[in-house]
């Protein structure tokens, strides 16, 4: 963490102060001194990719053995085949009594869940908005439609009674205190 020596501010990087613009200084680099150790044997390889000159060992054995197409094809009794013979044109049926998990569509659609809906985890019975007020958990409720949302952002407050802050601009209940800079939240008309 850095702290300013003008204002005593606290952040976490940075080369200014974010609140009174101080610069801070550079931090010095000092290059640390190089001795080549005396007991170092230095092998410098000059000329990059230069043929080297290698000559064949006359004790070593020639082993390698012929490769590719000059050998001839041998079978193996021992071996166990794993791939079956042709079977021929096998006819592709459909399966009868498969199971596709799609009903069949009847066109009933289930209605939005409209009213006082109960909180799932604390029991709370609310009429309004999409977060429980006692624990603040999301409540089962369907979304305003369009034309109901742009008449609540027109307002200043969303569906759920939320709205931005006049001074810092974070999310506020509306009539509670801000968490960032303790100015407390009004709706502008």
């Amino acid at each position: 963490m850095i702290i300013c020596p003008v204002c005593d501010h606290v952040q976490p990087e940075g080369t200014e102060c974010d609140v009174c613009g101080r610069v801070f200084p550079a931090p010095v680099v000092e290059a640390a001194p190089v001795a080549p150790l005396a007991e170092l044997e230095l092998t410098p390889h000059t000329g990059g990719r230069v043929p080297v000159e290698v000559a064949v060992l006359p004790e070593l054995d020639a082993t390698r053995l012929r490769a590719g197409p000059d050998l001839p094809a041998q079978s193996v009794p021992d071996l166990e085949l794993t791939r079956a013979g042709a079977t021929g044109a096998v006819p592709v049926l459909p399966i009868e009594d498969l199971d596709t998990g799609r009903a069949e569509d009847d066109g009933v659609r289930t209605a939005a869940p409209t009213g006082a809906v109960v909180c799932r985890y604390c029991r709370n019975v609310q009429a309004q908005g999409l977060l429980c007020d006692h624990c603040g958990m999301r409540l089962p409720r369907a979304r305003l439609a369009a034309t109901a949302v742009a008449g609540a952002k027109g307002s200043g407050v969303d569906e759920d009674g939320w709205s931005a802050c006049s001074t810092c601009h974070t999310p506020v209940r509306h009539g509670k205190i801000c968490s960032e800079c303790g100015t407390r939240s009004r709706v502008e008309a």
